[in-house]
């Protein structure tokens, strides 16, 4: 059900996206970037983007912030189009851009000081200082320029920047980028408790595995948001359902035998000599049908189990497939839906 921008209130008067567009679609010098993105988030949520490198990543982010101007469509933040929000409104949001807007010459300390006075943080300013310096682990290099600090310093810093005025919404891009993974951990703790106590944050990141973490994940490919669900429903789109793996006793030519167990979706594929691949509805309610209906048949099945889909393999082929779906819709409008190349008029 979509928002209505500007009311508050969506059509069936639940609450409205804090974050939404429609159609929203950035070019540059003519070539699409970012295409009709649909995307609500709804307040106290972490949504993540993930997508290949020049998926357009960056450039939404961008758009649903208000610095860039749309091609196509519209982004609202509470309710105000992107492009026009207010100081006041502006004053609320964090924002970690990919390239961190910090001062070589100044300290670390001086540099999160100066972004909390852009945000007129005054009172216990020295507190809240000390409290993101130690969240990022920088206190014992306060004192460092930043141009003597590491690229893995300077994103730690540029990150605290981006809360230091404890904003209601946060866009991060790539927060954890270049991070250790025991660092990356303690923010998705600290992002977590955020979101408990009500923050809003939408999440770029590089790390496909870190979807498991947010409340949402949109998949972006070649400028198109493919798809936004839960993660555990990112796991199921990669196949259409849950996957069990079938190991036989010898080979076979086919699992035909199969083909009318309820809960199966799909063809059986073949993955080995005698390794099977079976995509069913629910796996814990359709394991043991298979196995019967294998034994029944005499296949020899010797072990059904659950086949455990992690997020890179997901993501690598609901890409591949959303890619493979482009280029055969290109194909159709380049030829015709009869195979006959279709002349365009100079």
């Amino acid at each position: 059900m979509g928002t209505v921008p500007g009311t508050g209130r969506s059509p069936d008067n639940s609450p409205a996206a804090i974050v939404a567009c429609r159609e929203l679609g950035k070019s540059f010098d003519d070539q699409p970037v970012v295409r009709d993105v649909d995307l609500e988030i709804q307040a106290g949520t972490i949504v993540g983007l993930i997508g290949p490198s020049g998926c357009g990543k960056t450039t939404t982010v961008r758009l649903l912030t208000g610095l860039y101007e749309p091609t196509t469509g519209a982004a609202w933040v509470d309710g105000t189009p992107s492009t026009h929000l207010s100081h006041s409104q502006r004053a609320r949001i964090g924002y970690l851009p990919q390239i961190p807007a910090l001062f070589p010459e100044l300290s670390l300390w001086e540099n999160l000081s100066f972004h909390a006075s852009m945000y007129g943080v005054r009172l216990r300013r020295k507190r809240r200082l000390g409290q993101l310096l130690d969240w990022v682990e920088l206190t014992n290099d306060r004192d460092k320029r930043v141009r003597e600090a590491s690229g893995g310093m300077q994103r730690r810093l540029a990150l605290a920047a981006a809360f230091v005025h404890d904003p209601a919404l946060v866009f991060l891009d790539e927060p954890t980028a270049g991070i250790d993974p025991i660092l990356r951990a303690k923010f998705w703790d600290q992002f977590q408790e955020l979101r408990s106590a009500g923050r809003t944050l939408l999440i770029t990141t590089q790390y496909v595995g870190e979807a498991a973490e947010c409340d949402l994940v949109g998949v972006l490919s070649d400028g198109e948001l493919v798809m936004l669900d839960t993660p555990a429903n990112l796991l199921r789109a990669a196949y259409g359902g849950d996957v069990l793996d079938v190991e036989l006793e010898r080979p076979v030519s086919d699992l035909d035998v199969l083909r009318d167990v309820g809960g199966v979706v799909a063809r059986p594929e073949a993955v080995g000599p005698t390794s099977w691949q079976v995509v069913v509805d629910d796996s814990s309610a359709t394991c043991a049908s298979v196995r019967d209906a294998l034994e029944r048949a005499g296949t020899g099945a010797i072990e059904v189990r659950d086949h455990p889909v992690d997020y890179d393999e997901s993501f690598v082929r609901i890409i591949e497939r959303h890619r493979a779906e482009t280029a055969s819709r290109h194909e159709r409008d380049e030829h015709g839906e009869h195979g006959e190349r279709v002349e365009v008029p100079a």
